[in-house]
């Protein structure tokens, strides 16, 4: 079932969910709209456990122009973007932070903001025609989207100042050589790949991936002592899981694990349960 949302387009395919950005007039530049539709639909990825993971992508040429250009022309004033920065905080950082797995297909330009949103995905397909464009010295701008977050974490340090501070524009292959993207496909084999892709993670232990995500987010800033601690912490819940008992069965029978069947067969508790006593 497709559904519309402002900007941005749903399609649930079994434990898949795919969010298309859905604003080619405009490149599929973040405009309001488009924030504020992939803030609801991120919110109710998390609210509904039957979503097993993410395929992030975009219709048209562009997959995004980064910054609407509207919106920069007409509130660059202090308050208006400090609020504007206040909506991205209850928008970038869940879908980073979002506890399934994300697969992100990529045509066409993805520039500044635009790149920063694809690098949100814990894995990345492109096609032939994408390209990866810092841009954000060129405008005069600092780099956001969290790309100051996730880009050095993901090619390092220096790779990243030489990226964004001479304005490079990557190829598909350059996407791939420097580690950002898993492989390159044909632009109309994308949305195959990207979905294959999704719906493999889909079957396989997604929520504990989810909480393996929460782990590797905090991999660079934590000390070796407090990421034994979250690992431990970690394992303590992916071996309660329904998603592990499965994993762990099947290996001692030797057969093939189904996690996904194992979670859809088990009880669900979301910890809140409602007044008359129903989960």
């Amino acid at each position: 079932m497709i559904k519309s949302w402002p900007h941005v387009e749903t399609e649930r395919r079994g434990a898949v969910l795919i969010i298309r950005l859905d604003n080619e007039k405009a490149r599929n530049s973040l405009t309001r709209e488009m924030r504020f539709s992939l803030r609801d639909i991120v919110r109710e990825i998390e609210d509904d456990h039957t979503v097993r993971a993410v395929y992030l992508t975009a219709k048209g040429k562009t997959f995004c122009s980064g910054g609407d250009l509207r919106m920069l022309t007409e509130a660059s004033e202090p308050w208006p973007v400090h609020r504007r920065f206040q909506h991205a905080a209850k928008l970038f950082p869940p879908l980073l932070q979002l506890n399934r797995p994300v697969v992100c297909g990529v045509r066409g330009m993805a520039i500044g903001g635009g790149m920063g949103l694809a690098l949100m995905a814990d894995l990345i397909v492109v096609g032939e025609s994408a390209k990866f464009g810092a841009g954000f010295f060129r405008l005069g701008a600092v780099p956001d989207c969290l790309t100051l977050y996730t880009l050095p974490r993901t090619i390092g340090l220096a790779r990243t100042r030489n990226f964004i501070f001479t304005n490079s524009t990557w190829n598909a292959d350059e996407i791939v050589d420097n580690g950002l993207a898993l492989k390159v496909v044909p632009d109309d084999a994308v949305d195959a790949e990207g979905m294959a892709l999704a719906e493999q993670l889909a079957a396989g232990p997604a929520e504990v991936m989810g909480l393996a995500k929460q782990l590797l987010l905090k991999s660079f800033e934590s000390s070796v002592d407090e990421l034994m601690a979250y690992e431990g912490f970690g394992q303590v819940l992916a071996m309660s899981s329904v998603e592990f008992q499965e994993g762990l069965q099947a290996l001692i029978e030797k057969r093939p694990s189904d996690p996904m069947g194992a979670a859809a067969a088990a009880p669900f508790n979301d910890g809140l349960p409602s007044a008359d006593g129903e989960k």
